[in-house]
């Protein structure tokens, strides 16, 4: 494994993070969780993207008050 794959993997995000390739912090626990919700049914995942979207269209109406 290369060092900078173990520098992000001991660090907790990932390789694209690290070298500034992206600003998107993908981190082990929001993998772990992308990863258990694609491995749910389409009306489980149907249910989880229904309260994700919920809650971002909350914080973006909290934004303009």
């Amino acid at each position: 494994m290369e060092i900078a794959n173990k520098i992000a993997k001991a660090l907790g995000v990932s390789l694209d993070y690290l070298v500034g390739n992206t600003d998107l912090e993908l981190t082990d626990k929001l993998m772990n969780r992308i990863k258990e919700v694609a491995a749910m049914t389409d009306k489980d995942k149907d249910y989880v993207y229904t309260l994700i979207d919920a809650f971002i269209a909350k914080n973006k109406l909290k934004g303009l008050v």
